[in-house]
């Protein structure tokens, strides 16, 4: 594994508690026809920095092609929602030119589920939301999760927890959703996967990521604490999915994201070194083991990658839940990259741009 300089830092948000901001976290890009770059993403307030604390969708924006983020503006407000929490926005173009904007809404600690919003207007103002997950339990979407196939149809993947009581279990099985009709309704698929029994797992399969390899065979996997991310794959547009198995990505329990740019190729951003017995810990800060992190490519539909190239390495910080965004001649990444002074990893979110030359010249793609 090499470490590399990749690109540059744009910008750094970390918790502000004197501002009653105690973290930043996790969010999705949008570029828009006149240029300009959408960064939405998590906005803890008041002095909570836990998931199921109070928290908005605020969004940032680049008016010069990703070299700079700000004027800083609120989405949508938990308040709003009638929520304890909203956070983990996705972003995409409709098909009536509309931007949609996909987010989870927690009501309590057993009822967690994804809408969509959608605005004519650029993003100045929204309109009514929808239901994507109709289903009860606590269904769990990562960041920059959600789909569009090339069908048309519009595919979410979940992590679905059962829970009783005030609590949810940690164990979780994976759920799909679709649209047909570019998001108006929504219907679960039939298949579901479960990880095969084992003594070994508290997690089961958790976080999921969907993409389209090829039309109509979709590549799926989850976060697990056995060491390894774990995939399933279908066949019929996520309508039902092979049993899993364990991937080629060895990692601790934290998330991998994967997206394919307009040639094909496919980029996959993780955390390569599982949480093992004996593994170094930090006291003092959650890292979940989530470091370093690095980047790997595919030129052939996912058959093979490339050797990994870990772009940050500081053990007293963690990198994960990361967005990917081509824009023009380069690639965004925004990930949270807390550290010792932010008391978790999840505190604090990181925005780094990339020229595409560097990236093809790293990985030897051109």
């Amino acid at each position: 594994m090499r470490e590399r300089d990749m690109g540059k830092i744009i910008l750094d948000l970390p918790p502000r508690q004197e501002q009653a901001n105690p973290r930043n976290s996790e969010g999705a890009f949008l570029s828009l026809e006149n240029g300009t770059i959408i960064f939405a993403f998590s906005r803890f307030k008041g002095d909570d920095p836990s998931d199921d604390a109070t928290s908005d969708i605020c969004a940032l924006y680049s008016y010069d092609d990703g070299n700079t983020f700000g004027n800083r503006k609120t989405i949508l407000t938990c308040e709003e929602e009638r929520a304890v929490n909203i956070m983990s926005p996705s972003m995409m173009h409709m098909q009536n030119g509309d931007i949609g904007l996909f987010y989870l809404v927690r009501e309590n600690k057993r009822k967690l589920q994804m809408f969509l919003r959608r605005s004519s207007d650029g993003g100045m103002t929204w309109g009514k939301r929808v239901l994507c997950t109709p289903m009860d339990g606590v269904l769990v979407v990562n960041n920059d999760r959600v789909t569009r196939l090339a069908n048309g149809d519009i595919l979410i993947p979940a992590a679905c927890h059962r829970g009783e009581g005030t609590s949810f279990e940690e164990y979780a099985q994976l759920r799909y959703f679709f649209s047909e009709d570019d998001g108006k309704t929504w219907r679960q698929s039939e298949g579901r996967c479960i990880l095969p029994y084992t003594n070994n797992s508290n997690s089961g399969l958790q976080e999921p990521g969907v993409l389209e390899l090829r039309q109509g065979q979709i590549w799926s996997w989850a976060r697990t604490d056995l060491g390894r991310q774990y995939e399933t794959f279908s066949m019929d547009n996520g309508r039902t999915w092979t049993m899993c198995q364990p991937s080629r990505f060895s990692a601790p329990k934290s998330p991998l994201s994967m997206k394919k740019d307009s040639a094909g190729t496919i980029y996959a951003v993780w955390n390569p070194i599982p949480e093992y017995n004996g593994r170094n810990k930090i006291e003092g800060i959650f890292l979940g083991g989530r470091t370093p992190y690095v980047m790997a490519v595919s030129k052939d539909n996912g058959a093979s990658f490339t050797e990994p190239i870990a772009f940050e390495t500081e053990e007293d910080r963690g990198y994960c839940y990361c967005a990917i965004h081509f824009h023009k001649d380069s690639m965004l990444l925004a990930y949270c990259a807390g550290g010792l002074e932010d008391h978790s990893c999840l505190t604090r979110c990181r925005i780094r741009k990339i020229p595409m030359e560097q990236i093809n010249s790293e990985f030897g793609l051109k």
